[in-house]
């Protein structure tokens, strides 16, 4: 742990875009992480603008950083949480290099636009602004930069909330990732804020077989085992569940869509009729069917020793993510059923997501969405992903995603997340920014 002192300084802060480029530049890929070099330059920031920090690390080069803007205390502190860490772009096509930030028509590119870089730079942005304008807040700010999100959260968020939970004493919402961008659905903007999201699951399955030449063939062998799994993960979808958040989101939903739309979304909540609705939504079906279902994704293989051996046993992982409400036990049982009983399968992690959510703050940031955007309509959202909210939920604190970002017809954010030719607007760098700006100064008002 090391403390900086706050000095006072006239120095400007810098744009979120150019922030987000600079974020960019550092190659944060998580393994291995080493997020310090980008920590450093994002502690020289708030030191410069006058800012105290802190560094709480399980490694030296993977640290934590917080600092924080005292309020009136007419509100409880507010958290922001954002992580610098970013999955690999490695054996993808580019159109721009992913870590050179690069800035065309309009667009950053690189890895991290979307997830999260671009969010923290929203956030860091508009803490600086607020310190620099030094208006009263109506409570404390703390602001998180953590490391190793995409990993786990070993070395960030679940250490800081096992070793350091003082530092959110008193924190009742806070403000992560995802939700606040636009979704474009039945020639309406919707602006789904996340309440709520799925819990991670990591299980491995073994599957054996008879080994032997490499030149003989079998459909015993584990390879040929394996090929089968994967038809039956590939061609039979989990069993449908209909969450408390999945009912709430696709009720405001059809409350704002026309005929016929608003009634093929409330359908959705049938579970007799859901796969029927997601077949005939085509691509935005994509969207809804992990609300909807405990998701099994393969992602990574392990098996063979030599090439000229078939193997009598293959290891694949596969990621998984429960819905709200669901065990470990439940999603085994329902895999068990897809694969039958020849695999051999294993949970290896378990971090359940965060309980039921606490509504408190969603009208504030549903407003501050309206005044940005008077066509827009904010929904609670069931995010089906995972993110650090599940470790701060563990101190009784609510996260809301909410980096907004107003987004272009066609832009799949989904898709771009996490895959080649990741990039954000510079327009919905600035829309974040000034909508969590507005935030710092209602926390607390309703």
């Amino acid at each position: 742990m090391a403390l900086l002192p706050a000095t006072k300084s006239s120095l400007t802060y810098p744009p979120p875009v150019e922030l987000l480029q600079n974020l960019i530049r550092f190659d944060t890929t998580n393994p291995p992480g080493n997020e310090a070099a980008c920590i450093a330059y994002l502690r020289d920031l708030l030191v410069s603008a006058g800012c105290e920090t802190t560094l709480f690390a399980r490694a030296p080069e993977r640290p934590n950083l917080i600092s924080s803007l005292r309020g009136q205390g007419k509100a409880a502190p507010l958290l922001l949480y954002g992580h610098t860490d970013v999955v690999t772009a490695e054996n993808q096509q580019w159109q721009h290099p992913p870590f050179e930030g690069t800035l065309v028509d309009g667009w950053v590119w690189g890895r991290g636009a979307l997830d999260m870089k671009g969010g923290l730079a929203m956030m860091l942005a508009a803490f600086l602004r607020a310190k620099a304008e030094d208006r009263p807040l109506p409570g404390d700010v703390v602001l998180a930069i953590v490391s190793d999100e995409e990993a786990g959260g070993d070395y960030g968020s679940k250490y800081l909330v096992e070793n350091h939970s003082a530092l959110f004493e008193g924190v009742r919402y806070a403000i992560g990732e995802f939700g606040g961008f636009t979704f474009h659905f039945g020639g309406r903007r919707f602006y789904p804020i996340m309440v709520a999201e799925k819990g991670e699951c990591w299980v491995r399955a073994t599957v054996h077989g008879s080994g032997g030449h490499g030149a003989l063939s079998g459909r015993a062998s584990a390879m040929a085992r394996l090929r089968r799994v994967l038809e039956q993960l590939e061609r039979q979808p989990l069993p449908v569940h209909v969450t408390p958040v999945a009912r709430q989101m696709c009720d405001a939903l059809s409350r704002s869509l026309p005929f016929p739309s608003s009634l093929l979304v409330r359908q959705l909540l049938n579970p007799r009729l859901t796969h029927w609705v997601l077949n005939r939504l085509g691509d935005k079906g994509q969207v809804f069917l992990p609300l909807f279902h405990n998701t099994v994704n393969p992602t990574m293989v392990r098996g063979g020793e030599q090439i000229n051996v078939a193997p009598s046993e293959v290891v694949l992982e596969l990621d998984c993510r429960l819905l709200p409400g669901c065990s470990p036990a439940d999603l085994m049982a329902e895999v068990r059923q897809v694969v039958g009983d020849e695999v051999d399968l294993e949970l290896f992690r378990h971090d359940p997501g965060p309980a039921a959510p606490d509504m408190g703050l969603f009208d504030t940031l549903a407003e501050l969405l309206r005044e940005a955007d008077p066509q827009g309509i904010p929904i609670p959202m069931l995010l089906p992903a995972t993110t650090d909210a599940r470790f701060f939920s563990r101190l009784g604190i609510q996260t809301y995603g909410f980096l907004p970002m107003a987004l272009p017809p066609g832009f799949n954010f989904w898709e771009t997340i996490h895959g080649p030719d990741e990039r954000i607007p510079t327009e919905a760098l600035d829309f974040g920014t000034e909508a969590i700006y507005q935030l710092l100064h209602r926390f607390g008002s309703k």
